[in-house]
């Protein structure tokens, strides 16, 4: 199994870098996924996508649809973007602690 190491910290992933075990997510844990997808620093706005995929996860078990993720949080896709080089999918889903969502790429 893969492992992502920073800041001293290891974390077990599987091969897309996802977190294996969402149960062990923090918001130090999303700090630490952060610098793997080219977020230098968290800000109010990364954590209301963040608070948003965790809270949608937990209730219903899977990843929102985008079209759902961006009417919920008020944001765009284009400025999801921009707080998530990598995408909605796979970077914010990745900083939120979530499994790789179906049909990620």
């Amino acid at each position: 199994m893969p492992v992502f190491e920073v800041h001293g910290r290891t974390y077990d992933v599987d091969e897309d870098g996802f977190l294996q075990e969402p149960s062990v997510w923090n918001q130090d844990v999303a700090a630490d996924f952060a610098t793997s997808e080219g977020v230098a620093e968290l800000t109010d706005a990364h954590w209301k996508v963040i608070n948003y995929l965790r809270n949608y996860y937990l209730q219903f078990g899977i990843a929102p649809m985008i079209r759902k993720l961006c009417k919920e949080t008020g944001f765009k896709l284009n400025e999801i973007y921009q707080l998530f080089p990598s995408g909605p999918a796979k970077g914010a889903c990745k900083l939120a602690g979530l499994p790789k969502p179906t049909g990620c790429v």
